[in-house]
């Protein structure tokens, strides 16, 4: 008996978590009233603020989740929006709609840091690091809404915050696969292939910050920084690319 009230107690003081005034605005965000709050409160903890009592369960578990179920929604709006184009345009379109730029835009809309539970220093952390949490956040905020109120709900919050807007945009127009410019361009002017070298790592584990040189013919053209290597390559890639340009176009 003892044991089922502790759990009961644990549930209670974990639900009053979701203040009154964010569970009317999340409502809102979702026009539809929440039926388990505890997903939410989980999607938006992250992992500093973990401490064994009031926070327990951090939201990676729930970022997995939303990060398929948002590549599958997203899949599908652009296999039904653009039924003439082939598998390389979807693939491209798809990845610019859900790479972590466009998830942290979409974090930005709905005004998803304000919900967050996580160690205050972290907020004062760098913008790349805050970019990758919120955008984090936002996969785990999709797993739970997906949890709680399913596929339907889910998918209007998505074309509602992610898809209607970056098509609006013009997002399924740009090619932002820098590493890809680079190679092409590189091939295209006869020069070396480029390659990329981690050259330094910084801050904490929760908050690692990698910083990528791209590097063609021995010389360093582009650097770039990110929370792991992909994204902080693509910077780099992005930042060779257009410097390559400018002393290509003066010979």
């Amino acid at each position: 008996m003892f044991r089922i009230l502790t759990r009961l107690f644990e549930r209670f003081t974990t639900s009053r978590i979701l203040s009154k005034k964010n569970l009317r605005q999340l409502e809102k965000i979702l026009s539809h009233r929440i039926k388990n709050q505890d997903y939410y409160i989980q999607a938006f903890t992250h992992r500093s603020a973990l401490d064994d009592k009031k926070f327990k369960i951090s939201n990676e578990r729930l970022e997995f989740l939303g990060d398929s179920l948002i590549g599958f929604i997203i899949a599908t709006e652009l296999f039904e929006n653009f039924q003439n184009k082939d598998e390389g345009f979807l693939t491209k379109a798809r990845a610019n709609f859900v790479n972590k730029n466009s998830l942290y835009d979409a974090a930005i809309r709905i005004d998803l840091i304000h919900f967050l539970n996580m160690n205050q220093e972290l907020i004062g952390a760098s913008s790349v690091g805050m970019k990758t949490v919120l955008a984090d956040a936002f996969e785990a905020l999709v797993g739970a809404i997906y949890l709680d109120l399913g596929m339907d709900i889910t998918k209007n919050f998505i074309n509602k915050y992610l898809f209607a807007p970056n098509l609006k945009l013009g997002l399924h127009l740009t090619d932002e696969n820098y590493k890809s410019q680079l190679l092409e361009y590189t091939q295209a002017v006869k020069i070396e292939t480029p390659r990329y070298f981690v050259v330094r790592e910084e801050g904490p584990e929760h908050d690692r910050i990698f910083t990528v040189q791209a590097r063609v013919e021995n010389n360093v053209y582009g650097e770039g920084r990110g929370r792991n290597k992909k994204s902080a390559e693509q910077q780099a890639a992005k930042d060779a690319l257009q410097k390559l340009k400018e002393l290509v176009a003066q010979e």
